[in-house]
């Protein structure tokens, strides 16, 4: 039998609830979930460990999921990481300066048929 390893993904998210959801609908379909509800939490996990996939709440006190983002692109020591970002507003101002394109969000209420489509399409 072959050993695969599964996937990483950390869920960012300062909403215990969605945090708590995401991480039980990841988990069921097979995926290795860690989560942090801020930035700071989410950076040290990162770099201590760096995921295979970031899903990253954009509105959060503190550091929001745009300067998550910068921090972990401007950061050499870390290999590329996907990062899908979670939003329920419209507003992409920053998206081109982050090099983000619109396959790289996700919008609230979270259609999980529709998030699992776009965390498959990162590795295909």
């Amino acid at each position: 039998m072959q050993y695969t390893q599964r996937r990483r993904i950390l869920v960012v998210d300062d909403f215990v609830l969605n945090v708590s959801l995401l991480q039980t609908a990841l988990e069921a379909e097979g995926y290795e979930v860690d989560t942090a509800t801020n930035g700071n939490s989410a950076l040290a996990k990162i770099e201590a460990s760096p995921p295979d996939l970031v899903l990253l709440d954009i509105m959060m006190p503190g550091m929001n999921g745009y300067e998550i983002t910068q921090c972990i692109r401007q950061n050499e020591k870390l290999p590329f990481i996907p990062i899908l970002l979670v939003t329920g507003s419209d507003d992409t101002r920053v998206i081109e300066d982050l090099k983000i394109t619109e396959d790289d969000f996700i919008r609230k209420p979270i259609n999980f048929d529709r998030l699992l489509s776009k965390i498959n399409s990162v590795w295909n």
